[in-house]
């Protein structure tokens, strides 16, 4: 086994989904193709939010940054790896790997806290409807963006100074398509238990608070609704949180899905693979169950449609 100081190192290998040639060029076309299908989606959102006047609320305002999220986070990996196949290259320096590593975390972290800020929203908008503008006013909107991202930023940052005190590496080959901080600590040759509690640490801090955040709106939000009389404005008041609720459950669902393969296979490869999920599947998805269960997102791009007609 090669051993290697981490002052020495200069480049990574990244191992991507497939060694097989044969299945290069399908895999350049499947992930081109879900990465515009992404990025042509929630740029789709984003021009309904902003060009309709209807959708300047404080819900479009959260939802325009997700999908802001969710064109970074897929872009700090699938265009790395449409590159190395279409130069039949996997190597990645040691700078672009943290680079990419950082970005990740942070437009990662960022997905997980602006749908725990969306939740705390359809909380505030059902169960105390007549405060809502109020109590979500411009000013605290910002806010809520700007503590996402500094959260988002610190657990990057955390992550990197990790990275930088490992002082040996086993290997320079990453088992993934990108840099994994989770398959960088595996390459580290030095006592881990540290960086593992710090892990934990951060594990506990930033997925359950959120995850306890979330829950705890939608106790709140189902039992308001369930004292709603009619069967019309619970349908009503559901509907406004039905599609924020289908895209944690499937970001949600994805990660764990990941986790709990990769820790039941012990296949870093396997791993890889499942993490495609989370990291290409979820964030095209999301603008189609945006724009299919919300009838004022249909509206709007009926509109801008008409209008350019």
């Amino acid at each position: 086994m090669d051993i290697k100081n981490s002052t020495d190192i200069s480049e990574f290998h990244l191992l991507g989904l497939s060694e097989d040639p044969d299945l290069q060029p399908i895999l350049f076309g499947l992930f081109l193709s879900m990465y515009l299908v992404t990025v042509l989606g929630n740029l789709l959102i984003l021009l309904a939010v902003s060009s309709d006047s209807h959708l300047h609320t404080p819900m479009y305002f959260f939802l325009s940054n997700l999908s802001l999220t969710d064109i970074g986070f897929i872009s700090t990996t699938v265009p790395k790896m449409l590159m190395n196949i279409q130069t039949h290259s996997s190597i990645i320096s040691y700078v672009g790997c943290l680079t990419q590593m950082s970005t990740f975390i942070i437009f990662g972290c960022m997905d997980y806290m602006l749908l725990t800020v969306m939740a705390y929203d359809r909380f505030v908008a059902i169960c105390h409807p007549l405060h809502y503008l109020v109590i979500m006013n411009p000013r605290k909107c910002g806010f809520l963006i700007l503590v996402s991202f500094f959260f988002s930023l610190l657990e990057s940052q955390v992550h990197i100074f990790m990275i930088f005190q490992i002082t040996n590496f086993k290997d320079v080959e990453i088992s993934s398509f990108f840099c994994d901080p989770s398959q960088l600590l595996i390459l580290s040759c030095s006592d881990i238990l540290s960086n593992n509690i710090i892990q934990y640490i951060l594990g506990a801090f930033y997925g359950l608070f959120p995850l306890l955040g979330i829950v705890f709106s939608y106790y709140k939000i189902v039992s308001s609704i369930l004292k709603i009389q009619s069967s019309g404005g619970k349908y009503k008041a559901f509907s406004t949180c039905g599609s924020h609720l289908a895209v944690f459950c499937l970001f949600l669902g994805t990660g764990f899905g990941v986790y709990l393969g990769s820790t039941v296979s012990h296949s870093p490869r396997k791993g890889a693979e499942a993490s495609v999920m989370y990291t290409v599947v979820t964030p095209m998805l999301n603008p189609f169950i945006y724009s299919l269960r919300n009838r004022d997102i249909k509206g709007a791009l009926r509109r801008l449609h008409s209008r350019n007609v």
